[in-house]
């Protein structure tokens, strides 16, 4: 229980989020915002606990005016069913706070126009959280589809397209219902500068997951899935073809036929311990 009570120490509240608070005091829409906080945090404790529950290695837990993120360092190589029940308990919190309010207002200790501001929000996070737009839950769970049959950077990269696609579509729908919402502004530019900063660093990401699986931190050796590659292949073309949650033996071809094997971690120690980057991979053949 302790370690569940030291994730409070890892909260980290943006700076922009009390400008937020000290305008609402201010304007006379402290408790609005109050809800808001109080929504937002129980939904990022929620894959905060869940991560701790399965060991992951939590940074921080941070709070912005418009939601939060729990940073973590894990770099894709949990299974795939961790993945899935850290994202979704986030957005299972909001039943039991929706169910809690409504018993509240039963009980008439919550006054019906704060029942009301409370679903509303509740609801409007929950639906927001659950667009297919990276970084947002709904984002992550769209990976996660993808991984199912594709590389990991194939994945990423057609996550990051149709995260665009439905942003743009979001913007399109938001400047037609509310034009001059500046909260939707606010939001939209939050999720183009995300998208931006993802697409650019793809490619470190996508590094990042094979260091993990090179220093032996893959969490699950994961389903055997073979890769036949030709002989000819450069290095780093048979890595782009590693997924998540598999573990690839690799299928040496000379001519349609095979010609040899090797596990993944001789192909992943010949690129990071020797540095044969552009090196054939049938080549490794003889150096193993």
């Amino acid at each position: 229980m302790n370690e569940y009570i030291q994730l409070l120490l890892k909260m980290r509240i943006h700076p922009t989020l009390w400008l937020v608070i000290g305008i609402s005091v201010v304007t006379a829409h402290f408790i609005p915002v109050l809800m808001l906080l109080c929504i937002v945090f129980f939904h990022e404790m929620g894959h905060a606990f869940a991560a701790q529950f399965y060991k992951w290695r939590i940074k921080s837990i941070e709070l912005l005016p418009f939601g939060g993120a729990v940073v973590t360092e894990e770099y894709g190589n949990r299974t795939l069913k961790e993945d899935l029940m850290v994202i979704l308990a986030g957005p299972i919190q909001h039943l039991w706070l929706i169910g809690a309010a409504f018993l509240l207002y039963s009980a008439s200790i919550l006054p019906h126009v704060l029942f009301e501001q409370f679903l509303y929000m509740n609801l409007a996070v929950l639906l927001f959280n659950l667009l297919p737009i990276w970084p947002l839950d709904g984002g992550k769970l769209l990976f996660l589809i993808f991984s199912l049959s594709r590389s990991f950077l194939d994945a990423h990269r057609v996550t990051l397209l149709f995260s665009i696609v439905f942003s743009i579509l979001f913007v399109f729908i938001a400047a037609i219902i509310s034009p001059f919402n500046l909260n939707i502004w606010i939001i939209a530019g939050f999720l183009f500068f995300s998208l931006t900063v993802e697409w650019r660093q793809r490619h470190y990401a996508f590094i990042r997951f094979l260091l993990e699986r090179h220093y032996g931190r893959m969490d699950s050796p994961g389903k055997l899935t073979p890769l036949a590659v030709d002989e000819s292949e450069n290095i780093y073309h048979v890595l782009e073809k590693f997924r998540r949650g598999c573990k690839h033996p690799i299928i040496i071809l000379q001519n349609g036929k095979e010609k040899g094997a090797l596990d993944e971690n001789e192909i992943l120690h010949a690129y990071f311990s020797d540095k044969l980057t552009n090196i054939k991979v049938g080549d490794l053949l003889y150096s193993w």
